[in-house]
Order: structure tokens, then sequence, then C-alpha cells
């Protein structure tokens, strides 16, 4: 594991532990947008695409919920509240 140095001045002021300065805040805000941009650029897997596309179309089984999902069990009330 690489040693992390601190950076000189660059420390949160006493009372204010882990408080980041704008630099360091803007550095990561940077890096974290280019590595999400990437993910976003490669685009749905055609696998997961199909999937999305079949949860899509409502079902016609009756066993099975409006969101696709298997439908809650009817409860029988039996007179007893």
């Amino acid at each position: 594991m690489k040693d992390v140095k601190p950076l000189a001045g660059k420390m949160p002021a006493p009372g204010k532990p882990g408080r980041l300065n704008a630099e360091i805040q803007s550095r990561i805000g940077h890096q974290l947008r280019a590595m999400y941009d990437d993910v976003v650029r490669q685009g749905v897997p055609d696998r997961f695409a199909e999937l999305i596309r079949k949860l899509d179309v409502p079902s016609s089984d009756p066993q099975m919920g409006p969101t696709g999902a298997p439908a809650a069990p009817a409860i029988k009330n039996d007179g007893r509240d």
C-alpha cells in the first residue's frame, strides 16, 4: 500500500476535523466525473437492455402484480377483528 503524505499547508484547520480545502475537493470532483463519464459512455450491455425491455412489458399472468413482481397474497378475513 502506498503511503499517503499530507500536503504542506493543506491540513484542516484545528477544530474542523476532516474538512478538505476547495482545491482538494475540486480535484476529487474532477477525478470522479472523469471516472463516471467513462462508465456512462460504455452503455448498457445487451443482456441488461433485454431484461429492461422484458420488465417494461406488462404481464398477463394473474399471479403477477402490476409491476411484474409476484402479487401479494390476498388477506382472508375470518370475521375476527
